[in-house]
């Protein structure tokens, strides 16, 4: 079977994981999928994230909690797909809960944050809200 949507395939592990409590979890590796798990860390939604190199790499990603066991995670959702893309400018991108989540953007500089972008003074297409 083929991935259409590998960023997407990792969302939805991140969010699956949560919902079962997991510690960690793992998805194949790839440059992006490192530099949007970068992003998270960065923020505080992670914990940490290492890659493993066995035939193919393999990124894990240790999920975050609460002292309760409820997930750091509330929402994360996909916005920009193969199908359609989202591009937005640095005046036009979108706040989270009005700017306590992120938006994880990939710009001409690397993925980063919202925040980022509008120091930066640039915009770039939207790959997913995270609060």
């Amino acid at each position: 079977m083929s991935m259409q949507d590998s960023i997407s395939e990792m969302l939805t592990t991140i969010r699956n994981g949560q919902i079962s409590k997991k510690e960690k979890i793992c998805t194949p590796s790839s440059t992006i999928k490192v530099a949007i798990a970068n992003v998270l860390a960065e923020e505080g939604f992670i914990k940490k994230y290492n890659i493993k190199d066995n035939v193919k790499p393999v990124l894990e990603i240790f999920l975050k909690y609460y002292q309760k066991r409820k997930p750091v995670i509330d929402t994360i959702k996909r916005i920009s797909r193969p199908g359609l893309r989202i591009y937005r400018k640095r005046r036009e991108l979108p706040q989270v809960m009005s700017g306590m989540g992120i938006v994880i953007i990939s710009t001409s500089k690397g993925i980063i944050t919202d925040n980022k972008a509008r120091q930066l003074n640039i915009g770039g297409e939207i790959i997913c809200y995270v609060s």
